[in-house]
């Protein structure tokens, strides 16, 4: 797993943030979901690292990452502290601008990424999510019963994490299948150390506050994403269940935006590595056109 990559832990002022990179080429960032960390890339990253400099970190919080201690607002764990975590990384590893590829939680991130700091962020992709501002706001029944563990993650008043580290074993109902065994090796340590679920929890709770704070505000002064984007989701997922055509969604957040269904579940590093890999690449490649749009 990660053959030919450097494994390190690099300071970002706010946290402390456990990477693996290598591959030669422009450099791009791939942001792991929940509760994955950073392994969940690993048959993707082979594929990328022939033609780009490809960065896998686990987010503050998660994996081997720092959990720097909550706050009553939760903003440490917001998608935006993680946006800044990302800057400062990859300037460390001499990266100015870069690429983004975010999968689930790590997609807010990148969004976040994207918004806050347009003249770092070449190009945008996003896996099997929309905007949290655009999911909280049609939240409805079906969103709920489908979407319960946002709410379950997000309240305080009953801790989700005794339940969790009860069994987490029987809570996450991870397997190999798909992953490898050195990734599911590095998810279980992960999901068995309470300060992780724990940090996991304090994400989802800034979801449910400063992050949809932060997505209305954006919005309400006009700031979108400017750099051409890359929607990708799982047919076998809920995207189009809960939103009909969600990459009509995207276009009220992004100016340049494309995208278009996969054959995969929600997990498509995992499921779909080789064609995820491909699609990543050739969006990458794609030359703009004179108005900036892609061909």
């Amino acid at each position: 797993m990660f053959e030919n990559f450097a494994a390190d832990r690099i300071d970002v002022g706010e946290a402390e943030l456990f990477v693996r990179h290598g591959g030669a080429g422009a450099p791009v960032l791939l942001l792991h979901g929940h509760p994955r960390t950073h392994a969940t890339w690993h048959q993707v990253a082979a594929r990328l690292a022939p033609h780009h400099t490809v960065v896998c970190p686990d987010l503050r919080g998660y994996g081997r990452s720092s959990k720097p201690p909550p706050t009553p607002h939760h903003q440490p764990y917001s998608k935006r502290a993680m946006a800044r975590d990302m800057v400062a990384l990859m300037r460390a590893l001499g990266h100015d601008r870069f690429a983004v590829v975010g999968h689930d939680r790590g997609a807010y991130v990148a969004h976040r990424l994207a918004v806050d700091h347009p003249d770092t962020v070449s190009r945008l992709v996003v896996l099997d999510a929309v905007p949290i501002g655009e999911a909280l706001a049609r939240c409805d029944a079906r969103f709920a019963a489908s979407w319960w563990h946002w709410f379950f993650l997000g309240q305080t008043a009953k801790p989700a994490e005794r339940v969790i580290n009860a069994d987490p074993d029987a809570w996450y109902q991870y397997t190999d299948e798909h992953m490898g065994r050195e990734a599911y090796e590095d998810l279980r340590a992960a999901l068995h150390d309470p300060e992780v679920v724990h940090a996991m929890c304090e994400d989802y709770r800034a979801g449910l506050g400063v992050d949809r704070e932060a997505d209305e505000a954006a919005r309400a002064a006009g700031r979108r994403v400017r750099c051409p984007a890359l929607f990708l989701w799982g047919s076998k997922d809920d995207m189009e269940d809960l939103y009909g055509d969600p990459l009509a969604l995207w276009h009220s957040w992004a100016d340049d935006v494309r995208g278009h269904a996969v054959d995969s579940g929600h997990h498509m590093a995992e499921e779909i590595p080789g064609e995820l890999a491909r699609e990543i690449r050739e969006f990458l490649a794609s030359v703009p056109h004179g108005d900036g749009t892609l061909q």
